[in-house]
């Protein structure tokens, strides 16, 4: 129960972002506003580990350096973001950022990217993206 509410929180906490980051662009740029949303993330995860007593980062060496890009792709997603809440609206940039990171989660667990335990997908998966997809077209019309 525990992962399916940290779900919700964290798709809610997107679709905040995407509506503030866009704010901030228009109002300074689109990458400054990838900088502050980078940067104040980052601070708050600092304060949050430091708060609960888990400023141990003596395990960084163990972790691949590919993972460290981790932060290059959240400017990314941020500058993406911020670009099309500014031109298709926040609605539609949601939702289509969702079936595109199903699309990739897809590919993901397929090949067992990352990591990742390998899962096999079947036409139900495959049905359920193009459903989204049309989903997309009616909001849109």
């Amino acid at each position: 129960m525990k992962g399916w509410i940290y779900a919700v929180l964290g798709g809610g906490f997107i679709a905040l972002q995407g509506a503030a980051n866009a704010r901030i662009g228009a109002d300074i740029g689109t990458w400054q506003a990838a900088t502050i949303t980078q940067f104040t993330g980052f601070a708050t995860a600092l304060i949050i580990t430091c708060a609960m007593g888990g400023v141990s980062f003596k395990q960084l060496k163990g972790v691949k350096p590919l993972y460290w890009f981790g932060g290059a792709f959240a400017a990314a997603v941020i500058y993406s973001n911020v670009t099309a809440v500014q031109s298709v609206g926040l609605t539609l940039t949601v939702a289509s950022v969702l079936i595109a990171q199903l699309a990739m989660s897809f590919a993901i667990e397929s090949r067992g990217w990352f990591g990742i335990a390998k899962q096999k997908m079947a036409w139900p998966q495959f049905i359920g993206i193009a459903m989204m997809i049309a989903g997309v077209i009616v909001l849109k019309s």
